[in-house]
């Protein structure tokens, strides 16, 4: 997977490009950690991801948590298959997605 960040003020944005895996979790959970210090807005742009797992709910989720307390995060562009997935499992009724 591969991760493109930008930044604008306080709005980082990660665009993630390939599997959110078992194999690339901790890669975006890494990068979370170290990104979000003074950050209100945080956005997942998804629009070249391909495949969501389990660990990678797990790191979404653990981003939610954090920008609950210091800002909001919202998932952009995430195609049908990923959109199946937050249905199924009650993450869009978590997540914010556009």
């Amino acid at each position: 997977m591969n991760i493109v960040k930008t930044s604008e003020g306080a709005r980082r944005t990660l665009a993630l490009e390939g599997r959110l895996d078992t194999m690339s979790a901790p890669q975006l959970e890494a990068e979370v950690k170290g990104a979000l210090t003074g950050v209100t807005e945080l956005v997942l742009d998804f629009s070249q991801l391909e495949y969501l797992s389990s660990a990678g709910l797990r790191v979404i989720l653990a981003a939610q948590k954090i920008m609950n307390k210091q800002g909001s995060m919202v998932v952009r562009h995430a195609n049908e298959t990923i959109m199946e997935i937050f249905e199924v499992t009650g993450f869009n009724s978590i997540l914010t997605i556009e």
